[in-house]
């Protein structure tokens, strides 16, 4: 047990990174990096739920929202969204990140803001489509930034509080639109929901200029003032000194530089569609966000919306939902956090949300079978299912451990796929099976839930043991990571 707690002390203070000058390091760039990352993530959030925040707030009756259009904007959003996938990633390495990532989100912005100007559904719907395809780079390519700076012992913790960072926006949204419609609706003739896409818009652009100015690119392109020239040095070398295999013949690829030449040949094309990686992760995440959909489709305000048997105030209907995300926040902090802790094993993750699925689902359809005053159950059934977000920062952590030793661009390429496979599914599940005329119980969209959670503990299952074989050829051959092989003999000693 003394050895187990001293583990968990040295994991959360870093007492295993010996060298002062790496300390001072990881906290410059923890700083940087993850200010910036977390706070246009939590925007980018902020804009995505306020539409289901607007729509319960006066938006719907404003506007004449009819049948299931709510769901066809966030299509229109996921099919921009979907195409901006791998261009955007690709374009990291051709304009620095720290000019890309803000100009981006001075675009978003300026479209979030001018949806509050408009008068009719379908006018969203445009926008949404070209907001989707400017956000398209946020989550993947900051997935991609981690990588490139941190050690596999350090990934999985900076992706869950960057993960994290969204749910905030998600939670603090629902409280943000409630506190703008109690003061603000109205005022100078314009209705709440229509302010909050104005504030939306206009708190963006502060953290867009941090970005341009202090965000420090990738650590062999970087020029961040605040590092030094041995500090940038030493951030190129000390990923070469927790993963050897960096800058060796195998894996010489893998220096963080811009190419050369363009990667875009049908040789790099076949040896990327014709990977273990590209198969597994991007099929892996397109079952795992599926397993997301009751929080972001924000069942459990169209459940409040159209209640049976209550009557739910705008402040409720705002409210109450928020507890979706912040189960989300802790969950996947948890499970970040464990999955470094036991040395990199984030498929543990996958079984425990197939378990979540079936379950929270099995809750819905008792309480649609008991009757209308099951609405506690309904409520904890939703709570509990935002723990799935965990997902979102293990399984990216997972797919950036296993291309530890792939080119940079090879990387990209993947996570970009994972998030448009997922997302191109998602552009007909929602509508399928979740969508807003299907309120309040959503019967079809729980026995999809209960497959894709099925399907989700299957595929882990076999990924997590291609993986580990293709893990245990690198070892025979001399390339097993020391990070990974020092927290399993921890693991077995303790």
């Amino acid at each position: 047990m003394t050895a187990t707690w001293s583990k968990l002390r040295d994991y959360f203070s870093s007492a295993w990174r010996t060298d002062p000058a790496e300390r001072k390091l990881v906290r410059k760039i923890d700083f940087f990096i993850l200010t910036f990352c977390c706070l246009s993530y939590f925007l980018n959030y902020l804009d995505r739920s306020n539409l289901a925040n607007a729509y319960v707030s006066g938006m719907k009756e404003d506007l004449g929202f009819q049948g299931d259009q709510l769901n066809q904007i966030n299509t229109c959003f996921t099919v921009g969204y979907v195409l901006g996938q791998i261009p955007s990633n690709l374009s990291l390495h051709y304009v620095k990140p720290r000019h890309f990532f803000p100009a981006m989100m001075v675009v978003w912005a300026g479209l979030t803001m001018v949806t509050a100007s408009t008068h009719t559904p379908q006018a969203i719907m445009a926008i949404r489509f070209f907001q989707g395809i400017a956000e398209a780079t946020t989550f993947v390519g900051t997935h991609y930034i981690l990588g490139s700076w941190y050690t596999e012992r350090e990934l999985g913790k900076r992706s869950g509080i960057f993960t994290a960072s969204g749910l905030a926006g998600t939670m603090i949204g629902g409280f943000i639109q409630s506190g703008i419609y109690t003061s603000m609706d109205n005022r100078h003739g314009l209705r709440g929901w229509r302010w909050l896409f104005l504030l939306d818009g206009i708190i963006t652009l502060p953290v867009a200029l941090y970005g341009f100015l202090l965000f420090p690119d990738t650590p062999a392109t970087t020029t961040a003032p605040y590092l030094s020239r041995a500090e940038r040095e030493l951030a190129v070398s000390r990923l070469k000194l927790h993963d050897p295999l960096l800058g060796s013949d195998h894996a010489g690829n893998n220096q963080e530089k811009a190419p050369a030449t363009s990667p875009l040949t049908w040789t790099f094309a076949k040896r990327v569609l014709t990977s273990y990686e590209w198969w597994g992760f991007v099929i892996l995440w397109i079952i795992a966000g599926e397993t997301e959909s009751f929080s972001s489709n924000s069942l459990l305000a169209l459940y409040m919306k159209s209640s049976p048997s209550t009557t739910y105030t705008v402040k409720q209907l705002n409210d109450y939902p928020t507890g979706v995300p912040a189960v989300g926040i802790v969950s996947t902090l948890f499970w970040a956090a464990l999955t470094d802790f036991l040395g990199g094993r984030r498929y543990l993750v996958g079984y425990f949300i197939g378990v979540t699925g079936v379950a929270t689902s099995g809750m819905i359809l008792a309480a649609k079978a008991k009757g209308t005053d099951s609405t506690a159950v309904v409520f904890a059934a939703y709570y509990w299912a935002g723990t799935v977000y965990a997902c979102q920062a293990t399984f990216f952590a997972w797919a950036n451990d296993a291309m530890r030793y792939r080119e940079p661009v090879f990387r990209s390429v993947v996570l970009a796929g994972m998030n448009l496979g997922s997302n191109a599914v998602n552009a007909w599940w929602s509508i399928v099976f979740y969508g807003a005329s299907m309120a309040p119980w959503f019967e079809r969209g729980m026995y999809a839930m209960i497959a894709t959670s099925v399907a989700l503990a299957v595929w882990t299952a076999g990924l997590s043991y291609v993986s580990s074989k293709a893990e245990k050829r690198g070892r025979v051959g001399g390339t097993r990571s020391p990070v990974r092989e020092e927290a399993r003999k921890a693991g077995e000693s303790g």
